[in-house]
């Protein structure tokens, strides 16, 4: 890829948007966007930032994230999700740019024992899932060139997250119930801007682009799996306590006693084979990115003794 590649981040305040201008600060002409220069609920805006930037390489990392007010906000949801990366991959095809775009675990509805492949029948068990779902198929249905990479439990020393939830509340709290019975990746945005700098760098450089087998759907996530209660309990052994006492005790609980608007899929985790037959990247274990992210927020164990 070449260096002076024009290339528009969008989302550039969220999680993922931060590390994505962070991995991509080597290229001499990204744009970054937050929401109050590209609003994807304004889909007019979206096309005329489109036209107006003419990117080669477009990274979307806006989305709505809220999982469980989207059960009451259904429009909103859709028309970010759904609706505006459709609008993004048709306005990408017109000047044959490539869309890179990131989906989710949550298209599936968890009854697969065994992780999930691409082409496994996605079934949202909520409106965050579904508005997902519709954005991957309006991409697709443009066609073009495109990447969707479905990640999951994303976090990040920034923005609102699991990880972040739980250094506040355990040094807050002397007891967390958390739930045990929800198995998935955790994967830092570190790693998935990581990744898609390695696949994009692939692309380029090899012949890969060459062919018309590489556009479609991959699965992105770190290595390994856990529960909720499991990540917290993690968490809580590799962090430094700011308050420097001890964090809060972690007891695992069913989800049925930790009842949220939004269904959340028992078992999401992702294969992810393709990713590396295809491109030759594989993401770290998800402890390893925890210890990575916890070295920059300060609070790893091995950071410097108080």
């Amino acid at each position: 890829m070449s260096p002076d590649a024009r290339i528009l981040i969008l989302g550039a305040n969220g999680q993922l948007g931060v590390e994505l201008q962070r991995t991509f600060a080597g290229y001499s002409n990204v744009i970054a966007m937050g929401r109050d220069r590209c609003d994807l609920a304004d889909l007019d805006q979206v096309r005329h930032v489109m036209v107006d930037a003419r990117p080669e390489i477009v990274l979307n990392a806006a989305a709505y994230t809220a999982v469980d007010r989207a059960e009451s906000e259904q429009e909103l949801a859709l028309r970010v999700n759904g609706e505006a990366p459709g609008v993004l991959a048709e306005e990408s095809r017109k000047i044959s740019a490539l869309l890179v775009h990131y989906s989710t675990d949550y298209i599936f509805d968890g009854s697969k024992t065994s992780a999930w492949v691409e082409d496994d029948v996605p079934a949202p068990l909520s409106i965050y899932g579904s508005s997902k779902l519709a954005g991957e198929r309006s991409i697709q249905a443009a066609g073009g060139k495109y990447l969707i990479f479905r990640t999951s439990w994303v976090f990040s020393p920034h923005g609102h997250n699991f990880l972040r939830t739980m250094l506040r509340l355990g040094a807050e709290r002397e007891q967390l119930k958390i739930v045990n019975d929800q198995t998935g990746a955790p994967t830092s945005a570190s790693a998935i801007a990581s990744a898609t700098r390695g696949v994009l760098d692939r692309l380029f450089s090899d012949g890969v682009s060459e062919s018309a087998a590489w556009p479609g759907i991959y699965h992105m996530t770190c290595a390994g799996q856990t529960t909720w209660c499991g990540f917290a309990e993690a968490i809580f052994q590799r962090a430094l306590n700011p308050q420097e006492r001890a964090w809060a005790k972690v007891t695992g609980i069913p989800g049925v006693e930790y009842p949220t608007p939004a269904v959340r899929p028992a078992n999401s985790v992702l294969s992810n084979e393709k990713l590396q037959a295809k491109f030759g990247v594989r993401l770290v274990p998800w402890e390893a990115a925890l210890d990575e992210t916890l070295q920059t927020l300060g609070l790893a164990q091995n950071s410097v003794s108080r």
